[in-house]
């Protein structure tokens, strides 16, 4: 029986008067890849940020149900919200590097949340480039801005700035959908890698990319959950005709 790491239960998200999200059920298994697939405007990225409170910016947003976190419903009121970001991380679709060196960049989670020492920095600096498969190509660069790298390079450095906290869930939201087939490739072996160190939940709208790296795979559809399942059985034996149709490339 897979440990359940996030448990979404009768989850309903409105923006003033629109229900976007209804009545979403979803358990999320630890350190595993769960992939939220489905056609555009179905709510898979305003699932995702809901699982890091990034709905509370919106001043229309009115969320109901429980987002369960180790058991702890991230909902409540007294969540302390920064701290679930330290443990949540999330890798955006368009890479958002600091206007800061490459180096800096990895460390600043580092040096706001007091999470080592300067004698430490150095070293989980460097860990975390590797583990994002960054660090061959900027070892001899790392006071270099970020902004000079390429697309495919700020993208793995984001990722290297969110697993430098050692997150226990990281959501990404179409991480690739910028970027061109070698950098998608390598995002992919990267996401790959972090299997079982990390949760990992990624909304993407590449069907071949889920068959690639998901273990799970939630289809949804016009704001709800259509099927949940192994990676395998959604695309190969789905159980609604709605997940057949769209993994068929019927519609989306």
């Amino acid at each position: 029986m897979e440990k359940i790491k996030l448990d979404v239960q009768a989850l309903d998200l409105f923006f003033g008067k629109k229900q976007v999200l209804k009545n979403i059920h979803l358990s999320i298994p630890e350190g595993k890849i769960t992939a939220l697939i489905g056609p555009s405007g179905c709510g898979k990225s305003t699932l995702l940020r809901s699982i890091n409170r990034l709905h509370d910016l919106h001043p229309d947003a009115r969320l109901m149900g429980k987002i369960l976190l180790d058991g702890h419903n991230i909902l409540h009121r007294n969540t302390n919200v920064v701290h679930l970001r330290r443990r949540v991380g999330m890798v955006f679709q368009k890479p958002n590097p600091f206007p800061m060196s490459i180096a800096e960049n990895v460390a600043y989670g580092l040096k706001i949340n007091a999470l080592c020492s300067k004698s430490e920095m150095r070293a989980r600096v460097e860990q975390s480039l590797r583990n994002s498969f960054l660090w061959e190509e900027v070892a001899d660069d790392l006071d270099k801005s970020a902004l000079e790298l390429s697309g495919g390079q700020q993208q793995r450095l984001c990722i290297a700035r969110a697993i430098a906290v050692e997150p226990e869930v990281i959501l990404f939201d179409e991480p690739c959908s910028a970027l061109d087939p070698i950098s998608t490739a390598k995002i992919e072996e990267l996401i790959m890698g972090l299997r079982g160190k990390f949760t990992q939940v990624i909304v993407t709208h590449n069907m071949q990319q889920a068959q690639r790296v998901a273990d799970y795979t939630a289809f949804m559809y016009l704001g709800e959950l259509i099927e949940f399942g192994e990676t395998r059985q959604i695309f190969e034996k789905p159980q609604q005709e709605l997940t057949k149709n769209y993994v068929s490339g019927h519609f989306g």
